[in-house]
């Protein structure tokens, strides 16, 4: 099918690539077959021989596949920064999260935190508790997702609190987005596209990656929780 464009996603692009292949393919673009999961999960994916034209993933991830001319660097474009979050079960109160200090305090009172295993956001907590002191009492008790949206442990009632990139975040029903973690411990993830080099649909390949990094894109990333 040579109009179809096989697409692999991290999760953080996931409700934006979702509402734009519709109308990409309306305008007349390929249809987009996407599949989306953590990055490491994709990367390992990609080693273990998976085909794919589109790959979307952390901008370090990309670069390093484009370093080993997995992915045509030329292809390469910056799509959007993700800045992680924490969301609680709908209803539920929202807790002080504005500085270092109130954190602390919310997450050792947290009955159980859930974060990601695999994906940039978990990575990124993992090393924040160890920075402030509190792994071990967090991890004690923490619900740590394989992969997947942490959100939907609250939903579950196995966790109080849920950590992950905002956009993520925002794909669950029956949670409440709290904000992001304070700007001034975290440094934005940024998300990039690039052809794979294995790929046969080229132009239609090329022409995709273009119009995810048009402005013409930037409203549906920023409902997402994204910025462009």
């Amino acid at each position: 099918m040579q109009n179809v464009v096989r697409v692999l996603s991290t999760l953080a692009l996931m409700g934006a690539v979702r509402s734009l292949a519709g109308r990409y393919e309306a305008a007349g673009g390929a249809r987009i077959d996407a599949d989306f999961a953590p990055t490491l999960a994709l990367l390992d994916r990609l080693r273990r021989g998976e085909g794919a034209d589109v790959v979307i993933l952390t901008k370090q991830a990309l670069d390093d596949l484009a370093a080993q001319e997995a992915v045509a660097a030329g292809s390469c474009v910056d799509l959007a920064r993700s800045y992680v979050g924490i969301a609680v079960r709908a209803g539920a109160a929202h807790p002080d999260i504005a500085t270092e200090s109130a954190l602390r305090a919310t997450l050792l009172g947290a009955r159980a935190v859930a974060y990601s295993r695999l994906g940039a956001s978990g990575i990124f907590f993992a090393q924040l508790i160890e920075r402030m002191g509190i792994a071990s009492e967090i991890n004690a008790r923490a619900c740590i997702v394989p992969q997947g949206f942490t959100a939907e442990r609250l939903v579950t009632g196995e966790a109080e609190l849920a950590v992950q990139q905002l956009s993520e975040l925002k794909q669950v029903k029956g949670i409440e987005v709290v904000g992001p973690i304070p700007l001034d411990l975290q440094s934005p993830a940024v998300f990039s596209a690039g052809r794979l080099a294995a790929s046969k649909r080229v132009v239609q390949s090329d022409a995709l990656l273009k119009y995810l990094a048009s402005p013409e894109v930037a409203p549906a990333l920023h409902e997402s929780g994204l910025e462009p």
